[in-house]
């Protein structure tokens, strides 16, 4: 992975997993981090294909949280707190979007799987997304809130006619 993506893909997911908890212990909430990362980062390799996307992301920042949080009205955000502003900073609010997309819409996974198969960050390696693709009944069990497509609408809706785009699908077929 392209080292300018992994602290997007990395405050993504913590955003992701905040925002939509396991209900259950410290293995559920592994689980729902593990499905959380697999949609980022598929997310995060659509949204910026190349290094020098990625690049260029490092030099510019994301961009925050601010839209994420009006979308879910999550209010219980510290802004005082240095720890919470520093990685609020590197959520890339199109990314979240994105990966909200994934996990509630099998086959917009399943197109972005296709999509994403020669970009630059795929080379050299396999690379698992078999949790977000295939989760067994613990996976869906413990991220009940986070593949529940009417709960994650706010945020999906917020960049899902970009993600089709990107994705060269028909806008009519996908609804």
């Amino acid at each position: 992975m392209t080292a300018g993506l992994a602290p997007v893909i990395a405050a993504t997911t913590h955003w992701l997993a905040r925002a939509y908890p396991s209900d259950g212990g410290p293995a559920q909430a592994a689980r729902v981090l593990a499905q959380a990362r697999q949609a980022a980062t598929l997310a995060a390799w659509l949204r910026y294909p190349t290094e020098t996307d990625a690049g260029l992301l490092s030099m510019l920042g994301p961009g925050g949280t601010a839209g994420l949080d009006r979308a879910v009205r999550a209010d219980e955000y510290d802004g005082d707190r240095e720890s919470e502003r520093v990685w609020r900073g590197w959520v890339d609010e199109v990314v979240a979007s994105w990966a909200a997309c994934l996990l509630s819409d099998a086959r917009l996974t399943a197109d972005a799987l296709t999509a994403v198969a020669d970009c630059e960050h795929a080379a050299g390696g396999a690379h698992d997304f078999a949790r977000l693709v295939e989760p067994d009944a613990e996976d869906r069990r413990a991220a009940a809130l986070l593949r529940h497509p009417d709960l994650v609408a706010p945020v999906a809706n917020l960049h899902r006619a970009l993600l089709i785009e990107r994705l060269r699908l028909d806008p009519v077929e996908v609804a």
